[in-house]
């Protein structure tokens, strides 16, 4: 079992398929009309070390439209394979960490490598576990793309079992 701190700010290709990881620091939910629109407008988030969660979370607003308080209730990984158009260049732009299900293209593998990078998998199923290791919302952009699509960055701490899937030196448990 492998912790690591997000950002990710050190060399991470000790990490092979198959390891497992637990995350705390920040992650960013990231569906693919997100993905499209921060490589058309630019991400609102320093991507440099970050983590990209393909998820589309279920969260309820406690607060006013005008004071909203945001609870997430649960978050379950979405199928990867959507994001495999955009992820690529998001991952150019510095993103050390993707997490989803499924898997992604040789693309997104040689994007992985290039940028000493990794894809980790979240098992599906498991949105009720994964949504206890949320500690905070702590702010959300893109809200009119709407819910599941906006990015909610999320303080987290012990966030896993992930699996490493793909790893910076090629390896893929999906070859």
């Amino acid at each position: 079992m492998i912790n690591l701190d997000v950002p990710i700010n050190h060399n991470i290709s000790n990490l092979k398929a198959g390891d497992v990881v637990y995350l705390s620091g920040n992650i960013l939910t990231a569906r693919d009309q997100a993905h499209k629109r921060i490589l058309e407008e630019g991400s609102p988030y320093d991507l440099e070390g970050a983590a990209i969660f393909h998820a589309g979370p279920i969260i309820k607003n406690e607060g006013t439209e005008e004071k909203p308080d945001y609870k997430m209730v649960a978050i379950g990984p979405t199928t990867s394979m959507r994001m495999n158009p955009y992820q690529s260049d998001v991952i150019d732009k510095g993103v050390k960490v993707v997490v989803g299900k499924g898997g992604m293209d040789e693309s997104v593998l040689n994007a992985l490598i290039r940028n000493n990078a990794v894809y980790l998998v979240a098992t599906g199923g498991c949105a009720a576990l994964y949504v206890d290791a949320i500690e905070k919302i702590e702010n959300v952009e893109w809200l009119d793309l709407g819910m599941p699509e906006a990015i909610w960055n999320l303080k987290i701490n012990s966030f896993g079992p992930l699996i490493v899937g793909m790893d910076s030196n090629g390896n893929s448990l999906y070859k």
